[in-house]
């Protein structure tokens, strides 16, 4: 595809994000906010044994931020919380399908750190590689 044409699928992710909103039974969530420019998201998933039956999110920022966690959202229904946990951030970036600057990349994957890290206090998959040494008390 085309850079346009992935500019137009973050625009349609970003007006009308899939799996938005509030899951009312979730069995974990978490709330994370990138310091940078401010954009949050808040993930509440739902299991059906392992696999993921339901994910929802809120949030707001900008267009990157809001519209890859809406790619996240289609991407882990229906996996295991290990497969989550394990997955690459590149896998998610190749979604977005569009080169981004460090800044922007942080925006990109806010939804898959908050993911993994409600994954890590609900079900306690391993963090990823780069938070190493951050304390458990920092991650509430």
């Amino acid at each position: 595809m085309s850079d346009e044409l992935y500019r137009d699928y973050i625009l349609e992710h970003y007006k009308s994000p899939h799996h938005f909103g509030t899951l009312e039974k979730h069995d974990l969530q978490a709330h994370d906010v990138n310091p940078l420019c401010g954009d949050e998201v808040s993930i509440a998933v739902a299991f059906d044994g392992d696999t993921i039956a339901d994910v929802k999110f809120q949030g707001r920022g900008c267009a990157i931020s809001q519209a890859a966690t809406s790619m996240l959202m289609d991407m882990v229904k229906g996996r295991s919380a290990e497969e989550v946990a394990s997955m690459s951030r590149e896998e998610l970036l190749d979604e977005v399908g569009i080169p981004l600057t460090p800044v922007r990349l942080k925006c990109a994957i806010l939804g898959l750190s908050t993911l993994k890290l409600a994954l890590h206090k609900g079900k306690g998959t391993p963090l990823p590689e780069e938070w190493a040494g951050v304390d458990e008390l920092e991650l509430r």
